[in-house]
């Protein structure tokens, strides 16, 4: 393989930023590799593109056969500053040198504090704040139930229709979408309830119509004195980036504090510039009890975290929060050096930016096409919703074949949502304009030819 090297700014490895297809894809060995994956890995490990991976920077992801694709994925918002920023890597070689591990809750070290009051000064609200590191999101939001629940004295936790906040056990039970995340895995955690999530596409609703239906089935089905947590996604993820209607968050807000419940935000895939602001709590106006953290955190290296109020924090009992690799030291100095550039290269501008390429295009596709039915989201986090334009009914085979056709002509796209009919775009917030927009008139085409 080879690949043109440039000058570029938009970090990561220098790669050509192009579309190239050297090949069908997969090419013959990445198909090699898919082969030996079959043979060797367990069967509910998926994949959704069929290549293998040897490079990726700006904008592309490139295989072994030579293809460059181009990336509206960012390993599902991780790689939120660019695949291999310089400035991550840099950090991360010279941990590597220094030490690998010594476990925190052994030996501690000053990178993981450094990155602890980091979080505590970004996260929403002038109030004291502290936080502890894990290793993936569903992890944190684990620990920030536990959390809850010792805080509070309470066990009941409620999550919402269409969320999704990871696939362990507690976190299944939080998991709204059965395929594939639950089916055949139960039984689950219990004292574990839905409300109804705020779907202004499909519910019609405003927002405070919609809070107060879902604080009504709060206080009768569950009654806030037995409730520890409210936990939402301030705007739903796999559950098809669902952004509530205006005053829904709020409200849930005031009444879980009038009522002294926490209210967590699981900002694991909206966090970090991802949606033009540092945490999507702050477009809607909300200062959350606790936030879980994690994806785009380190920019590719597994970390997160729980960040909220000191006294929330501080319930839990000595060796109650903890891990042996949580807050692993390479990871944080990743998380420093991404924290770092989110601020100095204010991406969150440039998440802004990249999203009115992606409401323009979507919305001019939308208008030709009603098959489009609805166009949201936020900063670099945006969706589109395909329907049968007769019924409004979900269309997931409209959706999952405009993202393989989309794929096999070399752009990366993911589907979404409950009903499987969403395709979503988080293009790493270092790629350039030119490249965004071939990858829509990609997808557009597809659209058009399904």
């Amino acid at each position: 393989m080879s690949t043109s090297v440039i000058a570029s700014a938009v970090g990561g490895p220098s790669l050509s930023q192009e579309r190239r297809l050297v090949t069908a894809i997969p090419g013959p060995a990445s198909e090699a590799l898919l082969a030996r994956k079959a043979e060797a890995v367990a069967a509910g490990v998926g994949h959704t593109v069929p290549i293998q991976a040897v490079a990726a920077g700006g904008g592309v992801v490139v295989d072994v056969d030579g293809n460059s694709l181009i990336d509206l994925g960012s390993g599902i918002a991780v790689t939120t500053v660019g695949n291999a920023h310089p400035a991550v890597v840099a950090a991360v070689q010279a941990q590597v040198a220094q030490f690998t591990h010594t476990c925190f809750m052994i030996s501690p070290y000053e990178s993981y504090v450094a990155v602890a009051e980091a979080l505590n000064r970004l996260a929403p609200g002038d109030h004291a704040k502290k936080s502890a590191l894990f290793n993936s999101g569903a992890e944190a939001v684990e620990n920030a139930v536990k959390i809850a629940r010792k805080a509070t004295g309470r066990q009941a936790v409620v999550a919402f229709d269409h969320a999704y906040h990871g696939r362990t056990n507690l976190t299944m039970a939080l998991t709204a979408k059965s395929m594939p995340y639950k089916s055949g895995f139960g039984p689950f955690a219990s004292e574990v309830y839905r409300a109804p999530m705020s779907y202004p596409f499909r519910d019609g609703l405003s927002g405070a119509d919609a809070a107060a239906t879902a604080i009504l089935l709060m206080e009768k089905q569950i009654g806030a004195d037995n409730l520890a947590a409210v936990i939402i996604e301030p705007i739903q993820g796999e559950g098809g980036f669902i952004v509530p209607a205006d005053g829904f968050l709020p409200a849930l807000a005031e009444w879980c504090r009038a009522h002294g419940v926490v209210f967590i935000a699981d900002e694991v895939q909206t966090g970090f510039t991802r949606t033009g602001a540092m945490f999507a709590s702050e477009l809607f106006g909300i200062v959350p009890d606790l936030i879980t953290t994690a994806k785009g955190i380190a920019g590719g290296l597994p970390l997160a975290a729980v960040t909220g109020r000191a006294d929330l924090m501080d319930a839990a009992h000595l060796g109650g929060l903890g891990g042996t690799y949580g807050g692993n030291p390479v990871a944080c100095a990743a998380a420093l050096a991404a924290i770092e550039v989110f601020e100095t290269e204010d991406l969150s501008s440039r998440a802004r930016a990249l999203g009115e390429i992606l409401f323009a295009r979507l919305h001019s596709i939308q208008a030709a096409d009603p098959r489009v039915g609805d166009v949201r989201g936020r900063g670099a986090m945006v969706a589109a919703e395909f329907i049968d334009p007769t019924t409004g009914a979900p269309d997931a085979a409209l959706a999952g074949a405009v993202a393989k056709a989309a794929i096999a002509e070399g752009v990366i796209v993911l589907t979404c949502g409950t009903y499987g009919n969403v395709i979503r775009f988080l293009p790493p917030l270092s790629i350039p304009d030119a490249l965004l927009e071939e990858g829509l008139d990609v997808v557009a085409a597809a659209l058009a030819a399904a």
